[in-house]
């Protein structure tokens, strides 16, 4: 990997100018004073790196660096390979969620990253967001449960973090999102259509997603599927 260190203020002025603008559209939050800032180059990826956190802890920003560069790559790879070859992360201080990403910028929550030092993959979920660079109206539901079955699939440090898949529970709902709906999908692609993520990933970037492309992929409707699935949603899950 090659580490090219630039100017405080340089960092500042360009994170400043892409988190603003996502941070506008999310929640009208003007992120607080980056104090640090590094843009890192490896395998035609650059990641800038920008933090207002004191305290966070050097081998905690190392982690989520190393899992950036081995995780976009392969998400690129298989799913966009029109993606941003360059994404910013921002520690943000004032940042009250775990994580949220807009406009090529992931932004993390210090406390939960000092709280949560493992849940590395966090970064695994947050750039597939990029990847994804869904500009139409889409089901949230399928956007997030997406993230997180590629969470699965290409995370390096679930075990560690304690990050699993949910059992299917009464009154679950594929429309749950996030593990919920990323479990849904596995089941679906290993007993009924290989492809189904890569396929339903496309039409949502192309704008070409409707319910009925459920049942044109897989001969069933999603409420069907979910019907299917619910009585014998038995998986072999294995995490890294």
């Amino acid at each position: 990997m090659k580490i090219l260190t630039v100017q405080t203020i340089a960092i500042f002025l360009l994170t400043f100018a892409s988190i603003r603008g996502m941070a506008q559209h999310r929640d009208h939050h003007t992120p607080s004073r980056v104090l640090t800032g590094d843009s890192l180059v490896s395998g035609g990826y650059r990641l800038i790196f920008a933090s207002n956190d004191a305290g966070l802890d050097p081998s905690t920003r190392q982690h989520l660096i190393d899992v950036f560069f081995t995780v976009y790559p392969q998400e690129v790879a298989r799913f966009n390979k029109n993606s941003l070859t360059k994404v910013t992360f921002f520690v943000d201080t004032a940042y009250k969620g775990v994580a949220e990403t807009g406009n090529g910028v992931a932004r993390f929550n210090p406390l939960w990253l000092k709280k949560y030092p493992q849940d590395v993959d966090v970064v695994t979920h947050e750039v597939m967001h990029v990847v994804q660079d869904y500009k139409n109206y889409n089901p949230g539901w399928l956007t997030e449960g997406i993230a997180d079955y590629v969470r699965y699939v290409y995370g390096v440090n679930n075990k560690g973090g304690g990050w699993t898949l949910p059992d299917l529970k009464p009154g679950q709902s594929y429309q749950n999102a996030y593990r919920v709906t990323a479990r849904f999908l596995l089941w679906i692609e290993k007993n009924k259509y290989n492809k189904i993520v890569d396929d339903m990933d496309k039409a949502m970037r192309d704008g070409t997603y409707s319910p009925e492309l459920w049942k044109k992929l897989t001969g069933k409707t999603v409420d069907e599927l979910w019907g299917e699935y619910t009585k014998d949603p038995a998986l072999e899950l294995t995490y890294k």
